[in-house]
């Protein structure tokens, strides 16, 4: 079956229909988009960005109820990954690049090592009782929690607000800086769905870090190894109902 095949001449209309053909090509039809490298036009661009960054987020939020973030995210991740495929070919998952590893990792480390004192110093200081409070209170589930979290929320987000949105983005900012700034503030955004102001506050500055460490080593490993240290701190100090569906009144004690 062919979708498609005979697209509107005005160009309005081409870039509204470019995001639908996306959705089609996933879903195994084919489309004129399908039988070519995916070269979309500044307008598609945007009104890709804007549908998966802005309105899926809005409406996940306005739901009446409440759905596990985990299945949205892994569907996301997949359309990124078919994009990034259908317009790069196999050199689309090099984005991994274990290259940088070896040099960055000190430089991680020690980034964190300075967030992670400060953090803790900071729970210790104004919710002194929720400090390690699942580790104290569920340890084998945040033992869990610790290998499951890279792979199964990380590793998503990273492909989705770092390889895919420098990739497939790059021609809508005009410098590093705006990009690495979109990036963040699209990652923090997303994060609306947890209710919680302290939520979006704390993953817009995760967001700047992991996406400039992407910018500059150009891997999404060294990034992910970032990301996954910084969120499996917050689970392990005692912030992690910040980003469990209606639980950030809990962790703020409000």
């Amino acid at each position: 079956m062919t979708v498609g095949s005979s697209c509107a001449e005005d160009p309005a209309d081409r870039e509204v229909l470019f995001v639908v053909r996306c959705f089609l090509a996933m879903l195994g039809y084919r489309t004129e988009m399908s039988e070519r490298r995916m070269n979309p036009g500044k307008g598609s661009l945007m009104a890709e960005l804007v549908l998966l960054f802005v309105g899926f987020p809005v409406l996940f939020r306005l739901l009446p109820v409440r759905l596990a973030p985990l299945p949205a995210l892994w569907l996301a991740a997949l359309y990124c990954i078919y994009v990034l495929r259908r317009a790069s070919g196999p050199n689309a998952m090099g984005l991994w690049n274990a290259g940088p590893l070896a040099d960055s990792i000190g430089r991680v480390l020690g980034v964190f090592a300075i967030a992670a004192i400060v953090i803790t110093a900071a729970v210790w200081r104004l919710r002194p009782q929720i400090l390690f409070g699942l580790v104290r209170n569920s340890p084998l589930f945040w033992a869990l929690l610790m290998v499951l979290y890279p792979v199964l929320s990380v590793y998503p987000q990273g492909i989705i607000y770092r390889g895919f949105f420098f990739e497939r983005y790059q021609s809508l900012f005009r410098s590093p800086a705006a990009k690495i700034l979109a990036s963040a503030a699209a990652f923090a955004f997303s994060h609306l769905i947890f209710r919680s102001p302290w939520s979006v506050a704390l993953t817009f500055a995760g967001g700047l870090l992991f996406a400039w460490r992407y910018h500059v080593t150009g891997s999404l490993l060294v990034s992910c190894i970032e990301h996954a240290l910084y969120g499996c701190f917050i689970l392990t100090v005692g912030l992690g109902g910040l980003f469990y569906h209606g639980a950030g009144r809990t962790a703020l004690g409000r």
